[in-house]
C-alpha cells in the first residue's frame, strides 16, 4: 500500500511499537492490559477512524444509508 502512495496507519499493544513504528505513518499504541480487554481498547480507535472518514466524505454520520433495510420498526 505505501508503494502506491497510501496513508499506513498501524494499532499495536504496548512494547511493539519500535519494530512496526519504522514502516507506517501513524501509530496508535494501545496500553498492556488484560488479554480479554484488549479487543476492546482496539476497537475505539477504528471506531474514530470510521467517524472522521465519514465525515470527510460528507457522509451524515446519524443516519447511515440502507439502515431500514437492516432494521425493523413495529
Amino acid at each position: 500500500m505505501k508503494a502506491r502512495g497510501a496513508r499506513v496507519l498501524a494499532i499495536v499493544g504496548s512494547g511493539s511499537e519500535d519494530e512496526i513504528g519504522k514502516s507506517v505513518d501513524e501509530l496508535f499504541v494501545i496500553p498492556k492490559t488484560l488479554p480479554l480487554l484488549t479487543p476492546a481498547l482496539s476497537v475505539v480507535p477504528l471506531q474514530l477512524l470510521a467517524y472522521y472518514a465519514s465525515l470527510a466524505r460528507g457522509n451524515d454520520v446519524d443516519k447511515p444509508r440502507n439502515l431500514a433495510k437492516s432494521v425493523t420498526v413495529e
